[in-house]
């Protein structure tokens, strides 16, 4: 699977910090601006997968980012991920070119499940779901119940119930 970029642009450091750190933690390659001017500079040095943006910014507001991101890659998928919550809010975001739009506070969870099903469209591959453990070249999905050893995968099976304590 190719290196999946993302550009987050964030005023708040905490919280563009703490997304940064988990997307890095499912190896997700993540750069972080801080406002608007420069986060539209960033990614225009760049080449991303997918733009995560705050509204209130300073520099460039999230909306006229979006546009100006939007005019220039029509394919690129955009979440707004902010504190505004009302409907005019969120019309607001997805007139600007938004594809999704969450509120804060928010679950990372559902981030990364939205980030999944945006990327899956956009990148036409199959993205790992569910939860992955990973040492290496050896991953874990302990939903699916599959292995992958240096990109060569297998089921498991369940090994004999008699080993399991029922009490």
């Amino acid at each position: 699977m190719e290196e999946i970029k993302v550009l987050i642009v964030e005023d708040e450091k905490k919280i563009a910090d703490s997304i940064a750190k988990g997307l890095r933690e499912l190896d997700y390659h993540v750069e972080t601006a801080y406002d608007g001017k420069i986060g539209l500079r960033v990614y225009e040095n760049g080449d991303f997968n997918l733009v995560i943006t705050d509204i209130n910014l300073p520099g460039i507001n999230g909306y006229e980012l979006c546009r100006i991101i939007r005019s220039r890659n029509q394919q690129i998928p955009i979440i707004m991920l902010t504190a505004l919550s009302t409907t005019d809010d969120k019309i607001e975001g997805f007139d600007a070119g938004a594809d999704d739009y969450m509120v804060k506070p928010f679950e990372f969870k559902e981030l990364i499940v939205r980030i999944r099903a945006l990327l899956k469209r956009t990148l036409n591959q199959q993205l790992p779901t569910g939860n992955i453990l990973k040492v290496a070249d050896l991953e874990l999905n302990v939903d699916s119940k599959e292995v992958t050893r240096s990109g060569s995968l297998s089921a498991l099976r369940p090994r004999n119930s008699s080993c399991l304590s029922t009490s």
